[in-house]
């Protein structure tokens, strides 16, 4: 088993892109400045569990569908 980190990883950018919402519309819904959306998705920032629930009701899906401890699979070749 591999060393527990601090990164917490996320869908967000994916999320975002496929349902056509910018940083500045996802953060202004979610009320936190843009640059946090950006900060989030780069992993450079973990949310707060109450920021992460209301992202993932954001995008109407799970919690550990939007985050995990473990990097996701990649989707698609390669």
């Amino acid at each position: 088993m591999s060393e527990p980190t601090d990164v917490v990883h996320n869908r967000i950018a994916m999320l975002r892109v496929e349902r056509g919402v910018t940083r500045r519309e996802l953060a202004e819904a979610l009320g936190v400045h843009y640059q946090t959306v950006g900060y989030l998705e780069r992993g450079e920032y973990a949310p707060s569990l109450h920021l992460a629930l209301r992202i993932s009701a954001y995008f109407g899906v799970p919690l550990e569908f939007v985050f995990s401890l473990e990097p996701f699979p990649k989707i698609g070749p390669g």
